[in-house]
């Protein structure tokens, strides 16, 4: 009894509630992370390779990650290189072998020359799902596990303690390591500009100087002093895929972090609250429901999204070619994916990530709820002043866009 009055003070310290701990044990009832089978794309195409239905290229080690990025349509432009030690493969990381990041909207492949592949695949119901596999030498196809130490950094205060995705902003040392870490638990657009990029080579950026990408710190009895790094010019971009590390897919994978890390939480927590009331909601559960609703909802509508920098972003004609050579048409040919990148992403205000397995997982109980506020912001009878952000045209775009698209709204929405 000490032991639990213990535990409970100890949580209460550290900000969090009985109920939001018990979302940390996320392998347990009623989740069963470890137990339930993965429906996530990457498992459907292992189950591909092995049995014969997708091919890849096993001539080398460039040419077999660009077909695994095709397989998984993942797009090579998406590509983004850090040289900060975060992640399983550290000692292979460097300013001159920068780790290189592709994704879509629902995997994320991380791959470092002479190293393993890493793999985060989104499942509708589980959240994040890691796999780490080498590379295969003898033309066999390859073998993924489940990585369980990802989790020690994929299911902690980063992720709001469920399977989710991280991105770092640090100062990297000389050998290695972190020196000073920014925006700490935090992820999405709502960051500040000035507090990513750090560990991160960073191209295309125009005039934008204020950001923590390209540079390294020394230690000194006078604090920090930053070394700075030219893209390429310590390392060969013949062993990557594109000349660069662009600002714009860099903005985007932060956006979707941001995005799957709440839809996933939402998920876990309206499992929990269902199992804890034997399958309805207690009040109090449907009052923290409804907040968590209102939070997904704001950030799907870019509520808190800070301004692009001053002059816009141009961004990677080829990747900019790429992400839209994939999307959902409303009327007029609109799209969710139509860029805007002059104060903002895009120009119409509702997450193309809503067409994403991590939406597509959320319960009804909070899918529904998602939709009613979705209607209520996206109302230009009744304007709500939370959205007052967003033009009655905007809005009347988005309400096309949406019905056009989304196949699951409810009827009369």
């Amino acid at each position: 009894m000490k032991l639990n009055v213990w535990l409970w003070l100890l949580l209460l310290a550290s900000g969090l509630t009985a109920s939001a701990a018990s979302y940390r044990d996320f392998d347990q009832p009623p989740h069963d992370y470890w137990k339930k089978t993965p429906k996530d794309r990457f498992s459907r195409w292992m189950t591909n390779v092995q049995s014969g239905r997708v091919e890849l290229d096993y001539s080398g080690e460039k040419a077999f990650v660009a077909s695994v990025l095709k397989s998984l349509d993942i797009p090579v432009t998406s590509q983004m290189l850090l040289f900060s030690t975060t992640s399983l493969q550290l000692s292979l990381i460097s300013p001159r072998t920068p780790r290189a990041l592709f994704f879509n909207e629902d995997v994320y492949l991380g791959y470092v020359v002479g190293g393993k592949i890493e793999i985060v695949s989104v499942d509708p119901d589980l959240g994040a799902i890691f796999y780490i596999f080498d590379i295969p030498r003898n033309g066999q196809p390859p073998r993924p596990e489940r990585a369980t130490r990802c989790m020690n950094c994929h299911a902690r205060e980063d992720t709001g303690y469920v399977p989710g995705l991280v991105v770092k902003s640090v100062i990297p040392g000389v050998r290695g390591g972190s020196l000073e870490s920014f925006r700490q638990e935090q992820s999405g657009h709502g960051i500040p500009l000035n507090q990513r990029f750090g560990g991160w080579y960073l191209t295309g950026t125009g005039t934008f100087t204020n950001h923590l990408a390209n540079f390294y710190g020394l230690s000194s009895p006078q604090g920090i002093a930053r070394q700075q790094l030219q893209p390429g010019a310590s390392f060969s971009y013949d062993r990557y895929f594109v000349p660069s590390s662009d600002l714009l897919p860099q903005l985007l994978h932060e956006h979707q972090i941001g995005f799957v890390n709440r839809a996933v939480e939402a998920t876990y927590r309206t499992r929990t609250a269902l199992a804890e009331g034997g399958g309805k909601l207690t009040s109090t559960n449907t009052t923290m429901l409804d907040q968590q609703a209102r939070a997904l909802t704001r950030y799907l509508l870019f509520a808190d999204e800070v301004p692009l920098p001053k002059g816009g972003v141009a961004g990677d004609v080829e990747f900019k070619r790429d992400f839209t050579s994939v999307r959902r048409l409303g009327p007029g040919g609109s799209s969710l994916k139509d860029f805007d990148l002059r104060t903002r992403l895009f120009q119409h205000r509702c997450s193309y990530m809503i067409y994403s397995l991590a939406f597509q997982g959320l319960p009804p109980e909070m899918k529904q709820r998602v939709f009613t506020r979705l209607a209520h912001a996206l109302d230009t009878a009744k304007p709500d002043k939370e959205y007052a952000y967003l033009p009655a045209a905007e809005k009347q775009s988005l309400r096309g866009i949406l019905k056009a698209t989304l196949p699951e709204l409810p009827k009369g929405w």
